[in-house]
């Protein structure tokens, strides 16, 4: 794990990366990180996260500023630039049921290949997916979701690594910093090794590639 600048770290995510982004309608995003994607204006990225905000905050921003080629994500309803992008064909798309959402992130950092979910049988979300019967019931196979780097937001980290997060800014984040290629870490407070419990923390060190301290 190494302690970087905020600059130096978005330095490392070239134009067209696949970037997980972790929060609930930019509660618990990384916010310092995104400032800087949008700052050094990189470009034609993949984003996998929950959602995309709303103008003008969180994963919006780069929506804004046109620096998503591609979208997986549970939902867009908040977000009217999102939805103008996508009905013009400058992003593409692809709406996943949150939960499925999840458990293909978390599959992805798990060393799996992906879940079985009974969600969207028989409807239009099983178009081009594999079917598979177990115990006489239907499921879809739901591929796992990887990245080249997860960008995560944390509340508490030691100078190991070891992070905690605060209440619901916890979200998407832990699993998001397992399914990462390079997983970059913006952090409020850093403390000594040995100040966070170790039942208190969610994502172990060795997770952590890089650690951007707040200021």
């Amino acid at each position: 794990m190494k302690t970087v600048s905020v600059k130096d770290a978005v330095a490392l995510i070239p134009d067209g990366a696949s970037v997980m982004i972790g929060g609930f309608m930019a509660v618990g995003s990384p916010e310092r990180v995104i400032d800087e994607l949008v700052r050094q204006g990189k470009r034609n990225l993949t984003v996998i996260a929950n959602d995309t905000a709303r103008p003008g905050q969180g994963i919006g921003k780069l929506v804004d500023k046109g620096l998503v080629s591609r979208l997986i994500a549970s939902h867009i309803g908040l977000n009217p630039e999102t939805q103008k992008q996508m009905i013009a064909g400058k992003i593409q798309v692809e709406l996943v049921p949150q939960g499925t959402f999840v458990e293909r992130v978390r599959a992805g950092g798990s060393g799996l290949g992906g879940v079985l979910t009974p969600t969207g049988v028989g409807t239009l979300v099983e178009k081009g997916k594999q079917r598979i019967d177990v115990d006489g019931k239907h499921y879809l196979l739901e591929t796992a979701l990887h990245a080249d780097f997860a960008l995560v937001h944390a509340f508490l980290a030691d100078y190991s690594g070891n992070l905690s997060y605060a209440l619901t800014a916890r979200n998407f984040n832990p699993v998001m910093a397992m399914a990462g290629k390079t997983t970059i870490v913006s952090v409020e407070h850093v403390v000594p090794v040995g100040m966070i419990a170790p039942d208190h923390v969610v994502t172990p060190a060795p997770l952590v590639d890089y650690l951007v301290m707040k200021g």
